[in-house]
């Protein structure tokens, strides 16, 4: 009998240090261009469909000091409602406190649906709070008209003449 050689197997190692790099740096790049929904995004029972404007367009509401007053058809009821949002939080603190009408749980909200009584006292007390905050419209481009033109009354009611009005690019 012979004996059998058995053949030492070769093994093979892959260096993982690459693989690693890339991942770290897929994880970076997806982080850094993520979008994320603010506390007011989530909330919201509606969806904005926003007229479209020319690309040459090209303002940005600001990212701090800003009143939103949005205008829509609640997914639910399919009613015309208006919803109020401030992006300060201090501010919006503030404002929620100082407002008659706002329930209690309703306080740690980031956007309230309010009725145009409330709204015309929220904007008077965020220009109270903070006389620097900008205001913008936000509305729906299936409603009528008069509930546009409503929201600019309160505001110019409030003297907040200079207001944005929240579009998307067209294509």
């Amino acid at each position: 009998m012979s004996k059998k050689v058995k053949v030492k197997r070769v093994g093979f190692a892959i260096d993982m240090t690459p693989l690693v790099d890339i991942t770290f740096l897929l994880l970076t790049f997806f982080m850094f261009t993520a979008t994320f929904k603010t506390q007011a995004e989530s909330e919201q029972k509606f969806v904005v469909q926003r007229p479209a404007t020319t690309p040459s367009d090209t303002s940005k509401l600001p990212d701090r000091d800003l009143a939103t007053i949005k205008i829509a058809i609640d997914t639910t009821t399919f009613d015309t409602v208006y919803y109020y949002e401030v992006v300060n939080e201090t501010d919006r603190m503030k404002v929620w406190q100082n407002t008659q009408g706002i329930p209690e749980e309703m306080l740690s909200k980031a956007q309230l649906q309010v009725s145009k009584e409330v709204l015309n006292e929220l904007v008077k007390n965020t220009r109270l709070v903070n006389s620097t905050t900008l205001f913008a419209i936000d509305a729906d481009k299936r409603l009528r008209f008069e509930y546009i033109n409503d929201a600019m009354d309160i505001l110019r009611k409030n003297r907040a003449t200079v207001f944005s009005y929240v579009t998307d690019k067209q294509q």
